[in-house]
C-alpha cells in the first residue's frame, strides 16, 4: 500500500514539477491550441490516443484540469468525437480513481467507523446506482470528490462506471460543446452560468422523479386486480394482539385513529400467557428454591425445600391473571381501540374478515392493516415425537398445573435461551433434566467464555448438559419413553454406517424449545401474494409487498424479543398512519437482551465474536463482580462485564454482563449506545454506594485505567517530586 501512495504522490507531483498544470488552465489550453491542431492533422491518431491517456491519468489521480481537458476535446476533435473520447475517459479515470480509494482507504475507514460503513454499504446496496446517477447529473458537487467517497462504500465497479458513464454524460456534452466555441469562452465561470447551473440542479431532481413515477407504478401493478374502496371503516385494522398488535393499536388510538384490534386467542400474545410472564414466575419460584438449599452460603442452615408442584403452578397463574388488566379488552376499549375477539382473514389489501368467536362474522375495511401475528414454538420433524407426546413452552403451563409434583425426568430439546432458562428451573424444582442441544455449546450467540459460564452454572443446578448431540428419533419401550441421541463431533469415530453410538435418555416429559416460527397461515397471506419464507418480508419501514400493509413483531423479525416488537410497533402504526406525509425506518442499531437464567446475561450491540467476524479494530475492557462490593454482600459475585470498544476509543460498541441481576444493569450502557455517549461519561457519572450498578462505573474505570496517558503521568511523578523539593 505505501509504494502505491508514493506512487501517487510522485505523479501528482512531477505534473506540478514540470508545469503540466499550466496546459490545463484556460489560458495556456488557448495559447497550445494551434500546436495542438498541428499534431493532429500530421498524427490523428496518435493525437487521439494520447489525449485519452492523458485524461486518464488526470482523472485517475484527481488532478485539476478535468474540465480544461474536456473544453479541449471539442476545440479539437469537435462535438460528437471530443464527447465519444471524454465520456470513455472520464468515466475510465473516475472507476480508477474510485479503486484506488477502495484500495486505500477502505479497510483503513470500516475498521475506525464499522457501524456508519456497515449502514452506508446497506443503503448504497438497494439505492447506490440510484444516489450516484443524481450526484453525476448535478456538476456542483466535485466529481473526484465524488470518486473518493464512493470508493469507500460497498457498491460494485461495474455499477459505479455505467452509472458514472451515463450520468456524467449531460456536463460532459455542455463542455464539450463549449470547447467548440473555445475562443469565446473567457472563463470556466462562463460556462457554468447560474441559469445552467440551475437547469443541472433541476436535472438532478430527474431521477428522484422518475423514482417517484415508478413507484406509483409499482403500486398500481401490486393493485391491478383490486378495487379500492372509496371510504374506509377504520383508519387502522390490527390482527394480532401480542406486544407489537397491542403498542401498534394503542399508538393509533393516542393519535385519534379509529382502530380496531382482531385477537382469536388471550390477550397479551405470547409473552403475557406463554413467555415471558409465566417462566418468570417460575424462574423466581426456582431460585428461592435454590437459595433455601444453600441456606450456609448466607449464614443459615441448609434446607431442603417443601413444596407443592401444583402451588407453584397456581402462582403462576395468578400472575398471568394479576398482569392480565394492563392488556385486556376493558382496558384497550376505553383508550378507544375496538377490540374483536376472532379470526381475521383478508380478502383484498384493505378488507379482512372476522369469523368472530361468537359464530358470527363480520367485514372491516382500513385505509392500512398492520400483521402482529406472533410466532409459535418450532416442532422438529422427529421420528416418534408426535406418538411419545411433548409439551412447548407454550403448552408447558396448562399441561402441569395438576402436577403435585415437577415432572421427575424431563428432557429438554434445544441449549438456546428458552431451554436454558426452562432446564435450570426445572432441575431446582426436583426435576432430573437432561438438556440436548445439537451445537457445540449453549447460546451460540453469545461469546465462548459467556456459552460456557451458562454450561456450568445449569450443570451446577443439576442439569445433564449434553452438547454436541443430535436428537435422531423418539421411541416407547415397556411403557417407558424414551429419545436416542447421537454424539456428533470430530471426536466421535464411527467404524460403519450402522455403528452409530446411539444413546438412550429416558423421561417423562419431553420440552421441545429449539426456537419459534412466525404464524404464517390461516388469514390469507397467500390468497394476497405476500412472500413468507420464513417471515413476512418487509422493507425499512415495515411495508410489505402492499404499501397499505405493514407487519411487526416475531411474524416479521429479525429479532423474537417482546422489547423489539414494541419498537417495531411505533414505526408501523406512525408509517401506516402517516407515511404519505413522512416514512421513518427501523432502528436496529441498538437491541439489547436477556436470557434470564441464574445468573443472567444480558447483552446489547456488538460481542467479541461478531466484532471478528466483520473485521472490526476493536478491544475488550473487563470487570470481574468479585471486586464489586454489593456482589461479595449478597454472596453473588460470580459474573463479570465485557466492553467492546473501538482500538483506543471510549466509543461502546457493545456490551456482555454476566451477573444476577445482568437485564438491570444493561439499560445505562443501551442509553449511552443509543445517544452517542461514551465510557468517559459512565466514568464522570455519580453511582450510589452500594448499588449493583456500580459495576458499570467500574467497568468504564477499567477501560481508562488501560488507556492512562502515561506520558503525561511521567511528567506529573516529576513535577510532585520537584514540588517536594
Amino acid at each position: 500500500m505505501i509504494k502505491r501512495i508514493l506512487l501517487i504522490l510522485i505523479l501528482a507531483a512531477s505534473f506540478f514539477y514540470f508545469d503540466l498544470n499550466e496546459l490545463l488552465t484556460l489560458e495556456g489550453l488557448k495559447n497550445s491550441m494551434d500546436q495542438f491542431s498541428q499534431y493532429k492533422a500530421q498524427s490523428p491518431l496518435l493525437v487521439i490516443g494520447v489525449f485519452f491517456l492523458l485524461y486518464v491519468l488526470v482523472t485517475a489521480i484527481s488532478l485539476p484540469g478535468a474540465a480544461v481537458l474536456t473544453l479541449a476535446a471539442g476545440a479539437l476533435f469537435g462535438l460528437a468525437e471530443g464527447l465519444l473520447i471524454v465520456s470513455f475517459a472520464s468515466s475510465i479515470g473516475a472507476t480508477l480513481a474510485f479503486l484506488t480509494s477502495r484500495y486505500l482507504l477502505r479497510d483503513t475507514i470500516k475498521q475506525r467507523f464499522p457501524e456508519r460503513l456497515a449502514a452506508i454499504d446497506t443503503g448504497v446496496e438497494k439505492e447506490g446506482a440510484f444516489y450516484l446517477f443524481t450526484l453525476r447529473l448535478v456538476p456542483i458537487f466535485p466529481f473526484f470528490l465524488i470518486n473518493l467517497l464512493m470508493g469507500v462504500t460497498a457498491i460494485k465497479a461495474w455499477t459505479y462506471y455505467w452509472v458514472s458513464q451515463v450520468g456524467m454524460l449531460a456536463g460532459t456534452f455542455v463542455f464539450v460543446n463549449a470547447g467548440t466555441q473555445l475562443a469565446q469562452i473567457d472563463s470556466l465561470s462562463g460556462i457554468l452560468s447560474f441559469n445552467l447551473l440551475v437547469s443541472f440542479a433541476l436535472l438532478g431532481f430527474f431521477p428522484l422523479i422518475a423514482k417517484g413515477i415508478l413507484t406509483v407504478l409499482k403500486k398500481r401493478r401490486v393493485y391491478k386486480n383490486y378495487s379500492k374502496p372509496k371510504k374506509f371503516d377504520r383508519n387502522m385494522i390490527v390482527i394480532g394482539a401480542g406486544a407489537g398488535g397491542l403498542v401498534t393499536s394503542y399508538i393509533a388510538a393516542t393519535v385519534r385513529a379509529k382502530v380496531t384490534l382482531i385477537e382469536a386467542g388471550e390477550m397479551g400474545g405470547d409473552c403475557l400467557n406463554y413467555g415471558c410472564v409465566p417462566s418468570k414466575a417460575l424462574i423466581k419460584s426456582a431460585k428461592i428454591a435454590e437459595q433455601m438449599r444453600n441456606g450456609e452460603r448466607y449464614g443459615l442452615e441448609n434446607t431442603s425445600p417443601e413444596f407443592s408442584f401444583k402451588n407453584v403452578m397456581t402462582r403462576i397463574h395468578k400472575i398471568i391473571a394479576d398482569i392480565a388488566p394492563n392488556d385486556s379488552v376493558e382496558r384497550y376499549t376505553d383508550l378507544g381501540v375496538e377490540v374483536l375477539k376472532g379470526y381475521a382473514k383478508f380478502i383484498d389489501p384493505w378488507t379482512v374478515e372476522i369469523a368472530l368467536n361468537d359464530g358470527g362474522t363480520q367485514r372491516l375495511t382500513a385505509r392500512t392493516i398492520v400483521i402482529a401475528t406472533g410466532a409459535r414454538p418450532f416442532i422438529p420433524d422427529l421420528q416418534g415425537l408426535e406418538e411419545t407426546s411433548y409439551v412447548t413452552s407454550d403448552t408447558i403451563w396448562n399441561k402441569f398445573t395438576e402436577l403435585d409434583e415437577a415432572p421427575k425426568k424431563l428432557v429438554v430439546l434445544g441449549g438456546g435461551p428458552i431451554g436454558s432458562e426452562l432446564a435450570q428451573a426445572f432441575a431446582r424444582l426436583g426435576s432430573n433434566v437432561t438438556q440436548i442441544e445439537r451445537g457445540a455449546r449453549l447460546m451460540k450467540k453469545e461469546d465462548v467464555e459467556v456459552s460456557e459460564f451458562a454450561q456450568k452454572a445449569l450443570t451446577e443446578s443439576g442439569v445433564n448438559v449434553l452438547t454436541s448431540h443430535q436428537a435422531i428419533r423418539c421411541e416407547a419401550r415397556d411403557g417407558k419413553k424414551f429419545i436416542i441421541v447421537e454424539p456428533q463431533g470430530e471426536s466421535i469415530v464411527k467404524k460403519s454406517s450402522t455403528d452409530k453410538q446411539e444413546i438412550a435418555i429416558e423421561y417423562d416429559e419431553l420440552l421441545c424449545a429449539v426456537g419459534r416460527s412466525a404464524r404464517l397461515e390461516g388469514y390469507g397471506l397467500e390468497t394476497l401474494g405476500i412472500e413468507t419464507e420464513r417471515t413476512i418480508e418487509t422493507d425499512d419501514y415495515l411495508e410489505t409487498l402492499y404499501p397499505n400493509i405493514y407487519a411487526a413483531g416475531d411474524v416479521v423479525g429479525p429479532y423474537q424479543f417482546t422489547q423489539v416488537a414494541s419498537h417495531q410497533a411505533w414505526y408501523a402504526a406512525v408509517n401506516g398512519l402517516f407515511g404519505h406525509l413522512k416514512k421513518f425506518k427501523v432502528d436496529y442499531r441498538v437491541i439489547p437482551w436477556t436470557t434470564f437464567i441464574d445468573p443472567e446475561v444480558a447483552r446489547v450491540g456488538l460481542n467479541e465474536q461478531e466484532a471478528i467476524e466483520k473485521g472490526i479494530d476493536f478491544e475488550i475492557t473487563h470487570y470481574d463482580f468479585k471486586d464489586l462490593d454489593r456482589a461479595v454482600t449478597e454472596s453473588a459475585n460470580d459474573g463479570f462485564i465485557k466492553v467492546i470498544t473501538p482500538k483506543g476509543k471510549d466509543k461502546i460498541l457493545g456490551v456482555t454482563i454476566v451477573a444476577e441481576h445482568a437485564g438491570d444493569l444493561m439499560p445505562e450502557f443501551i442509553l449511552a449506545m443509543k445517544h452517542g455517549l461514551g465510557l468517559n461519561k459512565i466514568l464522570g457519572t455519580i453511582h450510589m454506594y452500594p448499588t449493583w450498578a456500580e459495576g458499570n462505573k467500574y467497568a468504564a474505570g477499567e477501560w481508562k485505567r488501560n488507556h492512562a496517558p502515561e506520558t503525561v503521568l511521567s511528567w506529573l511523578e516529576k513535577y510532585h517530586t520537584w514540588r517536594r523539593g
